[in-house]
């Protein structure tokens, strides 16, 4: 099916920046506590968008970003302020990429790139921009515009439609088992970024590709 591929769709968070890396922020704020803060921080993340998304009370991820945190500094009985809050928000918009990701993306350059993330243009698009990784894609996709969180298939059908394509000709890829799977279902083909070495998801919708970083990409070159 590769002859096939007409769109190489990014997920962001943990994909291509490294979520992991806001431990650095959290311990210079609460020392000692960083790498826990930004562990159940990532997780809460998750989890609060796929909660909203269950029970129907559609907010933002930068809106879900803040209550994650929030909880996190709660877990850890760490004293909360405004201005720690708002100075780890504002890490969240100065994300590292991982060390590959600029040089495979400059070398896919003249396909048709594009991002589509569960993150609201808040937060997505100075995220985008920070990285100077703008001219790279063709589209930034934000679920914000529908409110449906992926993995749902409305968020897919919504970036379909954006596309303009059929399905199986559509590529994505995300580091997020959960996000592959709900791709994989809705009928792209898919590439898994295993960047932690995980086993694949036990739900009968195996990745089409595992690659252990973006460098797999560069077969479509």
């Amino acid at each position: 099916m590769d002859g096939a591929i007409k769109a190489f769709v990014f997920d962001v968070y943990g994909t291509l920046f490294d979520v992991a890396a806001i431990n650095k922020e959290c311990e210079e704020l609460y020392p000692g506590y960083g790498e826990k803060i930004s562990r159940t921080w990532r997780s809460k993340q998750v989890e609060y968008f796929m909660l909203r998304q269950l029970m129907g009370s559609y907010a933002t991820l930068y809106s879900i970003t803040h209550d994650a945190l929030k909880y996190a500094l709660n877990e850890n009985d760490l004293q909360a302020s405004e201005q720690n809050e708002q100075q780890l928000l504002e890490a969240y918009l100065h994300l590292p990429l991982y060390s590959e990701v600029e040089k495979v993306l400059t070398e896919l350059k003249d396909n048709n790139l594009v991002v589509f993330s569960n993150g609201s243009h808040d937060m997505l698009d100075p995220l985008v921009k920070n990285a100077e990784l703008e001219e790279l894609f063709n589209q930034v996709l934000s679920i914000d515009e529908i409110k449906q969180f992926k993995p749902t298939p409305e968020s897919y059908q919504y970036a379909l439609e954006k596309l303009e394509l059929e399905s199986h000709e559509v590529l994505f890829m995300s580091s997020n088992g959960w996000d592959v799977s709900g791709a994989k279902s809705f009928g792209f083909q898919t590439a898994w970024i295993n960047r932690k070495n995980l086993p694949v998801e036990e739900l009968d919708l195996d990745p089409d590709y595992i690659f252990d970083d973006l460098n797999g990409l560069l077969k479509w070159k």
